[in-house]
């Protein structure tokens, strides 16, 4: 079948991917079949890697951006083309025309960060490609999350969440502030699948039972990140990230996101975070350093990144 001409009145539609920090990540438990239970505090960041989807012959993708050499494989392999591709499948089996699609993704999140980027940028994706073809908001996205991975269920939602299960299992909550903080990381990729396998302990305690702010600095302290040990002994430069951190004036906490390498530290206020951000540049300007915001709402699709 030939392929349908793109329609010239459809427009690009750009959707932004920030970035998913775990704030706390408890492992709980390793299944049968091999996959871990874990119990995770998630925030979404104001710094972001940008999709736009324009109207094609068929579904393409380029990666621009800082980051964008560091994407492992042809961009048609990258999470993004496969959660295109999976929801044109799903489109067509409901009887709808998707067409094609042009993706470009602005990568401005290291790569095997631990910050979801892949999986917030499929995210990104099909949010652009639902509303470029004009399909039902829900069209087997639980589906097709599951296909893509743990992670991409809770970056469709980019809100304060709890996530347990495998990841699956997602509670949104209200209440929780907007947190002041700087993301760096060493620019040393860490795939997950690596951290996991270097664990010595699984089974670990879940989060105890929520306060009326989850991300109350307070009770974050109390809670860890079960997975920060093993990535520092694959990189020991994560220790180097977090002890200079600590360091820094008004550090409320320094902790690893996911599965490494990038560190975050919380601050009581903006200009905390930003002096803190500038001290980091100037002691380490090889290093991915931004200051931002965690939790609350998504961040509008127009904002920029900012970052060294």
């Amino acid at each position: 079948m030939r392929p349908r001409p793109p329609d010239p009145a459809r427009r690009a539609v750009t959707r932004l991917a920030p970035a998913k920090v775990n704030l706390a990540l408890h492992v709980t438990g390793r299944r049968a079949d091999g996959y871990h239970e874990i119990d995770t505090l998630v925030g979404f960041a104001g710094i972001a890697d940008r999709l736009s989807a324009a109207p094609a012959d068929t579904i393409e993708m380029i990666a621009t951006g800082p980051f964008a050499g560091l994407i492992d494989g042809p961009p048609q392999a990258n999470l993004v083309a496969r959660a295109a591709r999976l929801l044109a499948g799903a489109a067509r089996s409901a009887g709808s025309t998707p067409g094609g699609a042009r993706l470009t993704l602005e990568k401005n999140l290291p790569v095997a960060a631990g910050l979801g980027g892949g999986s917030a940028d499929a995210a990104a994706a099909l949010a652009a490609l639902i509303e470029l073809w004009r399909l039902p908001p829900h069209l087997g996205l639980g589906a097709i999350a599951a296909a893509l991975g743990a992670d991409v269920a809770m970056c469709l939602q980019s809100l304060p969440l709890r996530a347990r299960g495998i990841g699956e299992r997602i509670e949104r909550f209200a209440g929780a502030r907007r947190l002041d903080a700087i993301l760096v990381n060493p620019r040393v990729a860490l795939p997950t699948s690596a951290v996991f396998a270097a664990l010595t302990h699984r089974s670990s305690p879940p989060i105890p039972a929520l306060p009326a702010d989850p991300f109350d600095p307070d009770f974050l302290a109390d809670l860890r990140n079960d997975l920060e040990a093993p990535a520092a002994r694959l990189a020991p430069v994560i220790a180097d990230v977090l002890a200079l951190l600590s360091r820094q004036p008004g550090c409320r906490l320094a902790r690893m996101s996911g599965s490494g390498a990038t560190c975050f530290a919380l601050f009581d206020d903006a200009a905390a975070a930003a002096r803190a951000h500038r001290s980091v540049i100037d002691i380490a300007p090889q290093w991915w350093s931004v200051p931002t915001e965690i939790g609350g709402s998504p961040p509008p699709a127009g904002a920029g990144p900012a970052a060294r």
